[in-house]
């Protein structure tokens, strides 16, 4: 055999090595997600089973149709819930990314006095665990009397997710030259128009990144929220999982019917904008 194929047969055998690492780690990363698909599926006794049962003998969709067929029928509120997650999280994203924007871009672009202070300031509060946080809030809320309210909830996730939108988009400002803005005030235009027709644009997948993690962080939030909350008016999905637990008993398939659920939005949402986060986190993660 000749080196030219000696070369080619190791290409292939490297070639086929990365394509099975690769399943491998999807497998592992994915497998948890198609266990609670399934287990959504399968009867409750195959879910208990000791030793698990891989493969499922019998699929129905009696959890999916037990949560809605029940709804208004004093069974789990689901359109409530999911109303309520996806008003918190739209509205506390939309504020979050608009702080972040112009924190972001004052960090990036003008120097003042304490600057650095300030943004080491803003990444410490990322340190502090959300759980430790439960009980100060609660009882500010409750003094304040917007304990169970939607507002409570998006002031804290805004909080929440403010320093990171803010040093997401500061390292994507830091990669639009200045002379690009400038040279748009020199043609007429004004500093904000200069903005929003030329940084603006080109800061476009970080600001989506920024958006799809503050998003997903409010989504999937539990901790606070189940502090926070207390009846159907202000409860989220996440919140709404403990309604499938009793005293002695736990619904482990309707669990995992309602996790379905909430993933789905999550990840069609990804979906959509998987190619701005993936340009978003490869371009912004270096600051100039």
């Amino acid at each position: 055999m000749d080196q030219n194929s000696l070369h080619r047969a190791r290409n292939r055998a490297l070639g086929i090595a990365h394509g099975v690492g690769l399943f491998l780690a999807m497998l592992v990363i994915c497998l948890p997600g198609i266990w609670i698909v399934l287990s959504s599926l399968r009867p409750t006794v195959e879910i208990m089973a000791k030793p698990p049962v891989w493969i499922p003998r019998e699929l129905s969709l009696d959890a999916y149709v037990a949560m809605f067929s029940g709804i208004g029928k004093g069974g789990i509120p689901v359109l409530d819930y999911f109303r309520n997650s996806l008003i918190i999280s739209v509205t506390s994203t939309v504020i979050a990314i608009v702080i972040g924007m112009a924190g972001g871009y004052a960090f990036a672009r003008y120097r003042f006095r304490a600057k650095s202070a300030m943004f080491l300031g803003l990444m410490l509060t990322r340190t502090v665990p959300g759980i430790a946080l439960s009980l100060p809030l609660f009882f500010v809320f409750a003094r304040l009397g917007i304990i169970d309210t939607h507002f409570g909830l998006i002031l804290v996730y805004v909080a929440l997710n403010v320093p990171f939108t803010i040093w997401l988009i500061d390292g994507f400002f830091r990669q639009v030259p200045k002379d690009l803005a400038e040279a748009a005030q020199i043609d007429g235009c004004t500093r904000w128009q200069a903005f929003w027709q030329v940084e603006f644009p080109l800061a476009g997948p970080g600001i989506a990144s920024a958006g799809i993690f503050a998003f997903l962080t409010s989504w999937n939030e539990f901790a606070l929220a189940s502090q926070l909350t207390r009846s159907i008016n202000s409860k989220t999905l996440p919140v709404g999982l403990l309604d499938y637990t009793a005293e002695f008993t736990i619904d482990w398939r309707g669990m995992c019917a309602l996790a379905v659920v909430m993933i789905i939005p999550a990840l069609t949402l990804t979906f959509i904008v998987q190619k701005h986060l993936v340009g978003g986190l490869t371009s912004g993660a270096v600051k100039g």
